[in-house]
């Protein structure tokens, strides 16, 4: 393995370059095409200020185009910094402001916003001005250490201001390497690609997995449930977040014949309910393979290609990840079985959060494992299941109820489309136990499921109350945004 994704990519793109990388609805691009375009934007990029360790800050719709700006940027050594196309005015100006980019590409709707929140360093473009800058001259290559840096990607902020995670060369080659080995990746394959490229999932689990090994993209400017299943008669592999799984089965035509031609199904970035698994199966025949990974590792688990892929569970640790369970406040190692702080250790681990020496700090224990604050629990055979994040952990009259078993039990019943177990302050339980809810049926009895909950649950982990909404709140990866549903309900037994 060379663990500088510089060099990578260019093997790559050497080995492969007759092959059709990605195809579009306008074209289709080999994998020659790319890097001839990587290289001459490489050169525009260079001229532009974006040296060695230098930021390009990037904020445009998915394209071609903008996946070419990334293979640029890397090629010229510079540091990749994706930014979700709906962050607002002030997210932006903080971003600026923390990451000090020499270059940010945005729309051309946007550039007079960037240009107000800029500074005499940075420097504005839009992909339409950057690519009309190109000419025939080419980069080459700019050879780079496998710790320095080649992408930050901010956290979502959930607990306060993003922190930028700064994953190096070793992190994303060595990630990417494994992947492509354990989910059996060759040339052969053909990947629906209907992520965003703003995020780890879209942009270096998908796109990496393809490019390492040759594959074909079918790349789609965003996920629609027709698209996908009209692709699938010509695709092989399809990686997307529980909602995509939700919503094909919500369609009539995706049946077992529509996806009979395809090899694998890959979820992740939010938990796959086993309720969504069975469906699955039961209409395709294709057991959903889960995996679990974090902005600032990459991927640390997953269910395996060939032998058991389990329902509600994340699968098994990567071959180079060491994964242990620990108890939050001392860090003592627990046996298989206890629940606690999930930790991990290996080359795909991010070096750190940009400019934040104290939390990097905090993140990470004495022997090197960083804390990745998702609750989990070993069993036996090796296998991970996730209950929750630790800030999500309920702690109701001083028991501990963790929302993932509660949550599994609310999606099984057929009137519950989907639900978010959360805590909300209680004058005497300290917090409450409640369930939000998104009803699937007109006839909704709140009491009728307490009451069979009791059947499986300890009284303390029955949700108080039920609450029926139109929708979960979700980030742009389908994540529940639980932190915004305890806002919402925080007074709900205020006058209790």
């Amino acid at each position: 393995m060379n663990p500088d994704l510089t060099m990578r990519f260019a093997k790559s793109f050497a080995a492969h370059a007759d092959r059709v990388l990605i195809e579009e609805e306008r074209r289709s691009w080999t994998y020659a095409e790319v890097d001839r375009a990587a290289g001459r934007l490489a050169h525009v990029l260079e001229q532009l200020g974006v040296a060695p360790g230098e930021r390009l800050l990037v904020q445009t719709d998915k394209s071609v185009e903008t996946l070419i700006l990334y293979f640029a940027c890397i090629r010229a050594g510079g540091i990749y910094l994706p930014l979700n196309v709906d962050y607002t005015e002030s997210e932006l100006a903080y971003f600026i402001q923390d990451a000090e980019p020499v270059l940010a590409v945005c729309g051309a709707q946007s550039r007079a916003l960037f240009e107000r929140l800029g500074n005499s360093r940075l420097r504005v473009e839009t992909l339409e001005s950057l690519f009309g800058r190109m000419t025939d001259v080419e980069s080459a290559p700019v050879p780079r250490q496998p710790d320095d840096v080649a992408a930050i990607v901010y956290t979502s902020g959930t607990t306060g201001k993003p922190k930028g995670a700064m994953l190096t060369h070793r992190n994303l080659v060595s990630n990417g390497e494994t992947l492509v080995e354990l989910w059996r990746f060759t040339p052969t394959d053909r990947l629906i690609h209907a992520l965003p490229i703003f995020h780890v999932h879209g942009l270096f689990v998908a796109v990496h997995c393809a490019l390492f090994a040759g594959a074909t993209m079918i790349f789609l400017p965003r996920f629609d449930a027709g698209s996908v299943i009209r692709h699938m008669a010509h695709a092989s592999v399809l990686m997307g977040v529980p909602t995509f799984y939700t919503r094909l089965l919500g369609e009539p035509e995706f049946t077992r014949q529509a996806a009979q031609k395809m090899r694998l199904f890959i979820s992740g970035s939010a938990p796959l309910s086993a309720d969504t698994f069975r469906a699955f199966e039961a209409r395709t025949g294709h057991r959903v393979l889960e995996r679990y990974g974090m902005t600032e590792t990459g991927m640390l688990t997953s269910n395996p290609c060939t032998g058991e892929r389990r329902a509600g569970s994340v699968g098994l640790a990567l071959p180079d990840v060491e994964l242990r369970i620990a108890e939050a406040e001392t860090g003592r190692v627990l046996p298989r079985g206890e629940v606690g702080i999930v930790e991990v250790k290996g080359p795909n681990i991010f070096k750190g959060y940009w400019r934040n020496p104290e939390k990097t700090k905090a993140e990470f224990r004495a022997d090197g494992f960083f804390i990745t604050g998702d609750m989990g629990v070993i069993e036996p055979d090796g296998y991970v299941s996730l209950v929750g994040r630790a800030k999500d952990l309920i702690i109701s009259g001083g028991l501990n109820v963790y929302p993932a078993e509660v949550e599994a039990l609310l999606d099984d019943r057929p009137e519950i489309a989907e639900a978010a177990v959360i805590g909300v302050p209680h004058p005497d339980f300290g917090e409450a136990v409640i369930a939000v809810v998104k009803s699937a049926t007109a006839d909704f009895d709140k009491e009728a499921i307490r009451t069979a909950l009791r059947k499986d649950l300890a009284a303390f982990k029955v949700p108080k109350d039920i609450l029926v909404v139109d929708a979960l709140p979700r980030n742009a990866m389908g994540k529940v945004q639980k932190k915004l549903l305890r806002e919402r309900f925080a007074n709900l037994f205020a006058s209790t």
